[in-house]
């Protein structure tokens, strides 16, 4: 396995020792690149092979994509990577998620924020989902909602991430859509979502805000009851019945988006050619099974209308977490 020629200009920034480039090929002036900010196998692999695959196999590429992994930082080191010594790249696309939004409001990212690249587009989302054991006494969203406003502190919330997180801002943004303060919350942190899911059906934990992915076994086994997707709207298949947090009268929704950035330099015409290049993508059928088979929605936002979501997502978070007092 060969070590990316991009590793040469990076020396000077922290933990780039482990940086691996998937398959034999080195990447030349002329081919594409998707950095992983993290090790093999998450959901930053996933991203990266999302495109990869999709493109080449609908030959909107040439030559194989190369995947290069470059863990640090929960993004950071990508980030600053690419600010520092790629900026201007043509050919270079990094994976990014709503995580590496979190992030940036949170202030992780370092000295840069969240305008600092070009956002080029999502190719496919997850969504939230507040969940409850199927003998859980609520059977839906406002009955948690209204015990929860007169005991904050008595029914336990959990999720796989701490204070800040993904999982936490789902429980957080839920609770102030009811004005409930979120710091009132009493929130129990998990190593990952399987282990939150087991705290929850072992009656440790009394509500999980998860994944709808990740969920699928669990509605077909029916020891859980999903109270709310925070979608925009409902979704099919096995999650038809399954009424969004909006319909019962609840403003917030979680997308967790799959996509990519570019440097801050690159020029309009490279920047538009790869909107064009995923837009295409993401309208073909032979893309539509793959993105499903890896248990992912429809997801297609590209160009600058992603720059604004992404911008509006930052300052929302940023908002909560100047509220409750995470800011850095």
């Amino acid at each position: 396995m060969k070590i990316n020629k991009a590793f040469r200009h990076c020396s000077g920034l922290a933990l780039l020792g482990g940086m691996l480039v998937a398959g034999g090929a080195q990447a030349q002036s002329d081919s594409t690149e998707c950095i992983a900010p993290a090790k093999p196998g998450g959901g930053y692999d996933l991203t990266c092979r999302l495109a990869a695959n999709g493109l080449q196999e609908t030959g909107l590429i040439d030559q194989p994509m190369v995947v290069t992994y470059m863990p640090g930082g929960i993004g950071a080191v990508a980030y600053n990577h690419v600010n520092g010594v790629r900026k201007d790249d043509p050919n270079l696309i990094v994976a990014a998620s709503t995580g590496a939004a979190v992030n940036l409001a949170l202030g992780k990212f370092g000295q840069y924020d969240a305008t600092e690249v070009r956002w080029l587009g999502a190719l496919g989302v997850d969504y939230g989902a507040i969940v409850v054991s199927a003998d859980a006494p609520w059977q839906n969203l406002d009955e948690l909602m209204d015990d929860l406003r007169e005991s904050p502190g008595e029914i336990a919330f959990g999720a796989g991430g701490t204070i800040g997180s993904q999982d936490w801002m789902k429980a957080a943004l839920t609770a102030k859509s009811a004005d409930i303060a979120p710091q009132d919350l009493r929130y129990v942190a998990f190593e990952g979502g399987g282990e939150a899911l087991a705290a929850l059906l072992g009656d440790h934990i009394q509500v999980f805000t998860g994944d709808l992915s990740e969920l699928k076994s669990q509605l077909e086994s029916g020891k859980i009851r999903v109270l709310a997707a925070l979608s925009e709207e409902r979704m099919d298949g096995p999650y038809a019945e399954i009424p969004t947090a909006a319909e019962q009268g609840y403003d917030v929704q979680w997308p967790i988006w799959r996509g990519y950035y570019m440097g801050p330099e690159v020029d309009d015409e490279a920047y538009a050619a790869w909107v064009e290049r995923l837009t295409e993508l993401s309208e073909s059928e032979q893309f539509a099974e793959l993105r499903e088979a890896r248990g992912l929605f429809p997801m297609s936002r590209f160009g600058p209308d992603f720059d604004s979501y992404v911008q509006e997502q930052v300052a929302q978070f940023q908002s909560l977490a100047d509220e409750v007092g995470l800011s850095q």
